[in-house]
């Protein structure tokens, strides 16, 4: 590592506040990662007490990733996707999986969490054919983030734009659908737009979320099923429409019910 490495890398950990839990490191421990703290652990071993069922949506959003990508690529020939919300790198990323069903795919991975971007070198693998590229910035900059992912991406050609377990950090829900409207607005025609989130359809996932949001954390609000279909208005939803993250286009008979729903829709 050279000096200018060493300065940036000094930089970034100055901003990692391992004082309270974050959202990123949160869900990196519920996938059996490792880039997490103590008050990380402390707040997901508390949320499994009361709700374990939070395990599953974290282990099952992950697996819906993976199915909606491969689906993308390989069935509709997209070769571009903006994955913004990254989180810590695991297994299966977006790159990864993409990168395997057509290695010319190119993938910008869009966050602002300063561990994230520790640890974007790890993101930024690439196959020959295609690239990587990371971006660190706000979801509340829509135009910002089209602006630098244009330094990667061909914009007047079809992308995918991936915002996995990202929405439900914006408490206010038409603000929501306004950042991804104006996201899809910067993207031609052919595009795909791929959500998933946690939903309030158990009393249990409610009172996980409520006990989130008080540990100091950025809240997280899960919404009513029909608020996530609503994102996806004007687009055509990709069968089977929105469904839990289990039963879209699932590969295997996981009949694990969880409170997470996604959909894949596609701009005309």
């Amino acid at each position: 590592m050279d000096a200018a490495e060493a300065a940036e890398a000094g930089a970034i950990r100055a901003r990692i506040d391992t004082g309270k839990p974050h959202s990123a490191r949160f869900w990196n421990y519920f996938v059996g990662g490792k880039d997490n703290y103590e008050k990380d652990r402390e707040l997901g071993d508390h949320i499994k007490e009361i709700f374990p069922g939070l395990v599953d949506v974290a282990r099952t959003s992950r697996l819906f990733l993976g199915r909606a990508v491969r689906h993308l690529a390989t069935e509709q020939g997209v070769r571009q996707f903006l994955d913004i919300g990254t989180g810590l790198p695991t297994a299966d990323n977006t790159h990864e999986v993409a990168q395997a069903a057509a290695p010319d795919s190119r993938i910008v991975y869009v966050d602002n969490d300063p561990l994230v971007l520790a640890h974007a070198r790890a993101l930024l693998t690439s196959t020959s054919e295609g690239e990587t590229a990371y971006i660190d910035a706000d979801l509340y900059d829509p135009e910002a983030i089209l602006r630098e992912a244009a330094k990667t991406l061909d914009l007047s050609r079809p992308v995918a734009l991936i915002i996995l377990n990202t929405l439900g950090h914006v408490a206010d829900y038409a603000q929501a659908r306004d950042l991804v409207n104006r996201l899809m607005a910067g993207l031609p025609s052919g595009s795909y737009l791929v959500i998933s989130d946690s939903t309030a359809t158990s009393e249990g996932m409610i009172a996980a979320s409520n006990e989130y949001n008080k540990s100091g954390a950025t809240p997280y609000y899960v919404r009513e099923v029909a608020e996530i279909g609503g994102f996806f208005d004007g687009l055509d939803l990709v069968e089977p429409g929105v469904e839990q993250v289990t039963r879209w286009r699932a590969e295997t008979a996981d009949s694990t019910a969880v409170d997470a729903y996604g959909a894949v829709g596609r701009k005309a």
